[in-house]
């Protein structure tokens, strides 16, 4: 079923041909029975937003389709994006099984479909399943884990082409490594909102990437971010 995004809707957990590849969704055949009964198939456009920093948790999100970013707003409206989502990865875990208020700001980046379940259905789930507790403690693991490499990254760099270098590095890594090839990137996020994620201004950001294409570190081809030198790019990051 075709929807007004432009997505061919998963209406089932148990016919999706990407579930052994995700955590969460790769669940014995009982319980991702269990989990299709309970979760409910919704399609969103971009830039729509899921869930607020504050909310009072209403449930998961399963990302089955598209990205999503993750995004804390200070007090004067500064605002920091502390991740770009996967299809894949649950948002909302941690608040739903705490019961506090979500974390962060959950937008789209592109059309997306997630499977939303309702928390009190979650937590029946959850005391009822051993599988699907462990796949949750995963999830937890992960998040805790990219967090701290997150933290790392952003504190502990000496400066902003330092931090960069480590972001662009990390996409690249995520994307795989295809040997004979210069690596690629995509580029999904604007100079602003790369600016965001490494905590500096949009106009340092498109400085900093003028100066590594004059050095042929890196070239850009419409959306696409050529690594030309990764050995410079690695010795200007922390990897």
């Amino acid at each position: 079923m075709l929807t007004p995004y432009g997505l061919e809707i998963i209406e089932s957990c148990q016919a999706c041909t990407m579930r052994a590849e995700r955590v969460f969704c790769d669940l014995p055949p009982d319980a991702l029975q269990i989990f299709d009964s309970i979760s409910f198939p919704i399609a969103y456009p971009k830039e729509a937003v899921l869930f607020v920093e504050g909310q009072a948790p209403r449930g998961i999100y399963v990302l089955c389709q598209g990205r999503v970013k993750l995004s804390l707003c200070s007090s004067n409206g500064h605002t920091l994006i502390l991740k770009m989502v996967e299809p894949g990865e649950v948002l909302g875990l941690s608040a739903t099984i705490s019961g506090k208020p979500y974390e962060v700001r959950a937008e789209t980046v592109d059309p997306c479909q997630v499977n939303f379940v309702r928390r009190e259905d979650v937590l029946c789930f959850l005391r009822g399943n051993s599988d699907a507790c462990l796949r949750a403690a995963m999830q937890l693991s992960d998040k805790y884990s990219s967090t701290c490499r997150e933290i790392r990254a952003l504190t502990l760099s000496h400066s902003t082409a330092e931090k960069l270098a480590t972001l662009l590095l990390g996409w690249n890594s995520r994307n795989g490594e295809n040997p004979g090839a210069e690596p690629r990137v995509k580029l999904i996020l604007t100079h602003e909102e790369i600016a965001q994620m490494i905590g500096t201004a949009r106009e340092t950001v498109t400085r900093i990437f003028s100066d590594w294409k004059k050095r042929q570190i890196v070239e850009v081809k419409g959306t696409t971010l050529v690594i030309r030198n990764k050995a410079a790019l690695k010795a200007l990051g922390c990897q």
